[in-house]
């Protein structure tokens, strides 16, 4: 028998579809720090969104043209994108009180909001509930994303807290973001169904535009500025999503979110360059031990499906 029969390949298409949605999904924070300089989040959401809406809009117009297109998603994608209008405008609003970096990081407790949820809606997740790894990996990613927290230099300033309270609240919605996605598209093509949520997330983007934002300030951006518009839209929300849906078909939800869990260090590699941020030792350390736990989560959660 050959020795190598049963040694896996690596799946190249997966792997390069991890590796961009990392490289694109580290870009996006740097993008909307910069645009913050321009214009307000809510009409950099809506502007970023629209690039993101219209890249996939082609091909949600050929798939009902060639009648391959689900009718129900008109349906299903509603409570979806109610959560990532919210989520989004969480996200980008948070970009414009601290560092990104120290914002990506934050987020990242996600994780426990999505065990959370599933717990409630996902009866096959429920066992969780007896995993002492996953408790492991929860009890991590508390004191991480605490001690990230109070190591905060400027922890005190009004503007910080704002900016802490809003990247936990990113986080929650996008739990939230994650399982209605999960519950709603269980059986529709991925392309479709975030074309439609792309749809419905510019129309209420634009809502909050014009209620909260400035949108006539982006009249004054120059054509640089609009080159990151459009280029942070089509990568990071566009592409990035997709990516990130097809690595997941392809090998599984585990090593794709290992994978975007190295996130916070790629953007502070980034932003370290292009704005100077940085993290202290203990944050860092601490960060390390949020991102522990998060990984133990993540590992407990597949060891749970692969066993049952």
């Amino acid at each position: 028998m050959n020795g190598h029969a049963n040694i896996r390949k690596i799946d190249l298409s997966a792997t390069f579809a991890c590796v961009g949605v990392l490289f694109f999904w580290s870009l996006g924070p740097i993008f909307i720090t910069y645009l913050a300089d321009y214009v307000d989040s809510w009409t950099q959401n809506l502007l970023r969104y629209s690039a993101a809406c219209l890249f996939w809009l082609p091909f949600l117009l050929l798939s009902i043209k060639r009648k391959q297109f689900d009718a129900r998603i008109w349906r299903k994608a509603i409570v979806p994108a109610a959560a990532n209008v919210a989520m989004q405008s969480l996200w980008a609003g948070a970009f414009y009180y601290i560092g990104p970096a120290f914002m990506v990081l934050l987020t990242k407790t996600s994780v426990i909001w999505i065990a959370g949820f599933s717990f409630a809606f996902f009866a096959d997740e429920r066992p969780l509930v007896k995993s002492k790894r996953f408790w492991l990996g929860l009890l991590l990613s508390v004191i991480g994303v605490a001690g990230v927290m109070y190591y905060k230099e400027d922890l005190a300033a009004t503007r910080t807290i704002t900016g802490i309270v809003i990247a936990l609240a990113t986080a929650f919605m996008w739990g939230v973001y994650t399982v209605s996605v999960k519950i709603a598209f269980r059986d529709i093509d991925s392309r479709s169904g975030f074309s439609v949520i792309s749809i419905y997330t510019v129309a209420g983007l634009c809502v909050l535009a014009l209620l909260f934002g400035r949108p006539q300030d982006c009249v004054a951006m120059g054509r640089w500025q609009w080159a990151c518009v459009v280029i942070s839209g089509v990568t990071a929300i566009a592409l990035g999503h997709v990516l990130y849906y097809a690595a997941i078909k392809r090998i599984g939800a585990t090593i794709p979110a290992l994978v975007i869990l190295s996130q916070p260090f790629t953007v502070l590699a980034i932003s370290n360059v292009v704005f100077g941020e940085s993290l202290n030792v203990f944050q860092l350390v601490f960060g390390v031990f949020l991102l522990a736990g998060s990984a133990l989560a993540i590992w407990a959660q597949q060891h749970l499906r692969r066993s049952s």
